[in-house]
C-alpha cells in the first residue's frame, strides 16, 4: 500500500485544506473564515500556508502557518507560526511528518502557541523550547489616576500617535476585528497594548496579548486598569512574560500547555504573539 503524501498547502488548496479543519478540527468557524483568518500581508511571497497529508486524494491531516517578516530588536528576521494542526485518528502515525516539513525550511524562526499536551511532547522532541507561561489575573479597579499620562483607543488618534515600525504593526493588526489596541503614556513614548475579550470565571475580562513598553505599562496600569473596567471588564489577564509585574490585586495562574519556539539566535524574551494565530483567530 502506498505510503500517504506530503504536499504544501497553496492559495489554490487552501479552501479545501480550510474545509478539513471546519469538518474536523472546529466546526464554529465557517470555511471561508479559515480561509480569510490564513491569508495575511505579512511576507509577501510566502512560501505556503501550511502542509497536509492525503490518502487516495483525500486530506486526512494537515498542520497551518503563518508566516511574518518581522523588525525585532533592529534586525530582519522570518518567522513561522504553527497553527491548526489537525489529524485524523487513521493517520495519526503520520503527525510528525507534518511538523518536520514545516521545521525544514531554512532561515526561520518557529513558534506554537496553543499546542496541545501531545503536540507539546512532540515538538519537544524537534528541539522546540517552552516559554514561561504563568498568567496574572488582576481585579480592575476604579482607581484615581495621577500620572501625567494618556490613554487613547480610537483609531484615528492612535495613527496620528503612532510612527515608523510602531506604525506598521498597529495597522497590520488592525483588520482583527476582535483585537482592541489602546496607547498609553505621552506625546513621544507611547505603549501600544492589544488585548481581547475574555471571560473568567464566568466574568467579562480583558485577555493582553502585546504590550511594548512594559515601563510605560507600569507607569500607566491604574489608568488602563480604570478604562477597562469603565468598558465592562471587571478583570485582567496578561502572561508575567509579556508585561512583567504583579499588580495588585492579583494572584498567579499556572499548569497551562506552555508556548513553544525554536531558533537558534532568538532568546524567550524576544518571542512575541504579533503576527501569530493569537492574533489571526479569535481563539
Amino acid at each position: 500500500m502506498a505510503r500517504p503524501t506530503l504536499e504544501p498547502v497553496t492559495a489554490d488548496t487552501l479552501p479545501e485544506f480550510a474545509a478539513f479543519l471546519h469538518q474536523h478540527l472546529d466546526p464554529s468557524r465557517s470555511p471561508q473564515q479559515w480561509v480569510d483568518g490564513f491569508i495575511t500581508p505579512w511576507m509577501p511571497g510566502q512560501p505556503n500556508h501550511g502542509f497536509v497529508i492525503r490518502e487516495q486524494g483525500q486530506i486526512v491531516g494537515g498542520i497551518g502557518t503563518f508566516y511574518a517578516d518581522r523588525l525585532i530588536e533592529g534586525r530582519a528576521e522570518k518567522v513561522c507560526n504553527i497553527t491548526s494542526w489537525c489529524v485524523l485518528d487513521s493517520h495519526r502515525q503520520h503527525s510528525m511528518r507534518l511538523a518536520m516539513a514545516v521545521v525544514a525550511q531554512k532561515g526561520f524562526h518557529f513558534t506554537d502557541f496553543s499546542p496541545t499536551k501531545v503536540v507539546v511532547g512532540m515538538l519537544q522532541f524537534l528541539k522546540f523550547r517552552p516559554l514561561d507561561n504563568q498568567q496574572v489575573a488582576a481585579l480592575n479597579l476604579p482607581w484615581p489616576v495621577f500620572d501625567g499620562m494618556t490613554l487613547i483607543s480610537d483609531t484615528s488618534t492612535i495613527t496620528q500617535r503612532l510612527i515608523g515600525h510602531a506604525l506598521k504593526v498597529y495597522e497590520d493588526h488592525l483588520r482583527f476585528p476582535w483585537l482592541q489596541h489602546v496607547l498609553i503614556g505621552r506625546p513621544g513614548a507611547w505603549c501600544h497594548v492589544i488585548y481581547k475579550r475574555r471571560h473568567f470565571k464566568g466574568l467579562p475580562a480583558a485577555e493582553i496579548l502585546h504590550v511594548s513598553d512594559r515601563d510605560l505599562m507600569s507607569a500607566g496600569w491604574h489608568r488602563l486598569s480604570r478604562h477597562l473596567l469603565l468598558r465592562g471588564m471587571l478583570g485582567t489577564l496578561v502572561e508575567r512574560r509579556v508585561w512583567g509585574p504583579k499588580p495588585w490585586p492579583s494572584v498567579i495562574r499556572s499548569g497551562f500547555n506552555p508556548p513553544l519556539y525554536l531558533s537558534e539566535t532568538l532568546q524567550d524574551e524576544q518571542i512575541d504573539y504579533l503576527y501569530s494565530e493569537t492574533m489571526a483567530f479569535d481563539l
